[in-house]
């Protein structure tokens, strides 16, 4: 089974329903340790997203993901806007000429947009950033892909989802959180939970759920 254009178009809708649906708590994420705007910019961006690419036919996820990182970049505010933009960019070039992948494809594609990620804002696990939540996800996408896609996304999203939580200790050391210094401990990294739920929009559009 391969990940194909279809799905990662469902995977859009179910990352702008998750991110419509959670706006306001990534929002109030946000307002304990950074500009109190993650949930809104987010919300907004992946509607123009969805403007974008309902409805339009793609022959490669290079195009595809390329519409994304583009909207996403200009749409979203803060350094979210240029994250994900980049993640999107990255994935969409490893990508490009093909309409199907395979989970270890797709896990090394995801590499590819988490090290545009690490490069761009200089962080890397630990850092109490959306890296957190992403690289532990890849690893655990690519570790169980032999076993196939339905198990392979599931242990890619439970490790998402680890890592999210366990930003909650960590000192922050990247973004506007840094300049909190101790008093970022004890909040949940904004940037990490919508990883958290992009990961899992992937599982979702891969396992029918």
């Amino acid at each position: 089974m391969a990940f194909t254009l279809e799905m990662a178009l469902l995977a859009l809708e179910k990352f702008n329903a998750a991110v419509e649906e959670k706006k306001d708590y990534l929002t109030d994420l946000d307002s304990a340790i950074g500009d109190a705007d993650h949930g809104i910019n987010m919300n907004r961006g992946m509607k123009k997203v969805m403007e974008k690419t309902s409805g339009k036919e793609y022959g490669d996820f290079g195009g595809l993901f390329k519409d994304v990182a583009m909207t996403l970049m200009s749409a979203v505010g803060g350094s979210a806007g240029p994250l994900y933009g980049t993640f999107f960019m990255k994935l969409g070039h490893k990508l490009t000429g093909h309409a199907e992948a395979s989970t270890e494809d797709m896990a090394d594609a995801m590499q590819e947009g988490l090290n545009g990620i690490t490069s761009l804002g200089k962080s890397q696990t630990g850092d109490k950033t959306m890296v957190d939540a992403l690289q532990p996800a890849i690893d655990a996408l690519r570790a169980a892909a032999p076993e196939g896609e339905p198990v392979a996304w599931k242990a890619a999203t439970d490790a998402a989802q680890k890592g999210m939580e366990d930003t909650i200790p960590m000192l922050a050391k990247r973004g506007r959180s840094s300049y909190l210094g101790e008093r970022s401990i004890g909040h949940q990294d904004p940037g990490a939970t919508s990883a958290f739920y992009l990961v899992s929009a992937f599982r979702d559009a891969c396992t029918g759920q």
